[in-house]
């Protein structure tokens, strides 16, 4: 690891054990959103599902913060319906709207009507709720390089990763996944006042150092557009 260079913009708060690293990231979005409810009305966070991140909501989950203004979203979505095993929905009202956090307000991704048509129209519309730009995004990274719904073999990439797309959200069929995705779009996180990169496991810093070798190559590794910028890389083996 120490001979991986990382680029002047990335953050790194590397340690032993999961648990501290998610205690760590709950820590730091906590005071990200109070700073940010100290400046605004409403704060805004957007979150990613899969397991690694259900310690760090459960945590969070408990901070002190007057959750009645914060609203929080997904980065995104399989395109199921929120009571579905596969639903980021479900993992997040399981494991952080609980607690003091059972007072935010939560905008899905996964919105009534047709996928890419009507559905799409509804979640565009959902988003406008948000409090924009949004105050805190945390990403996953997927071992093909993937971030977001961002994945290489999504035919709809090029227009998911432009960074002058005025839409909030986007409809993706990756063939590689056996569901169809909705995501926020790059122009949307990039615009965040802060971004996490939260993984765990060897073969996810593998990844992320074969992402670091060629940062100019977006396509092929999606999660490269978030590290040119400034973001924190929370990892644990």
């Amino acid at each position: 690891m120490s001979d991986i260079h990382w680029p002047e913009e990335v953050t790194l708060v590397l340690m032993e054990e999961p648990a501290d690293v998610a205690a760590r990231l709950a820590s730091d979005v906590a005071g990200k959103l109070a700073d940010a409810l100290h400046k605004r009305n409403r704060a805004s966070l957007a979150v990613s599902g899969g397991s690694t991140p259900k310690a760090f909501f459960e945590m969070l989950s408990s901070a002190p913060l007057e959750w009645a203004r914060v609203d929080v979203t997904l980065v995104d979505e399989r395109w199921v319906e929120a009571g579905d095993p596969a639903s980021n929905e479900r993992l997040v009202r399981q494991h952080l709207m609980q607690n003091a956090a059972a007072s935010a307000n939560f905008i899905g991704l996964k919105q009534p009507g047709n996928f890419g048509g009507s559905g799409q129209v509804a979640c565009e519309s959902a988003l406008q709720g948000l409090a924009w730009p949004l105050d805190v995004v945390v990403l996953g990274m997927g071992n093909d390089g993937h971030t977001a719904s961002f994945f290489p073999d999504a035919p709809e990439l090029s227009q998911a990763l432009d960074p002058d797309n005025p839409a909030k959200s986007i409809a993706l069929t990756p063939p590689s996944q056996p569901q169809r995705r909705v995501s926020l779009t790059f122009s949307a996180l990039n615009a965040a006042g802060f971004t996490a990169l939260h993984l765990k496991g060897h073969d996810k810093m593998e990844t992320l150092e074969k992402a670091l070798d060629n940062l100019a190559d977006v396509r092929a590794m999606p999660v490269r557009a978030f590290l040119g910028r400034s973001v924190s890389v929370f990892w644990s083996p």
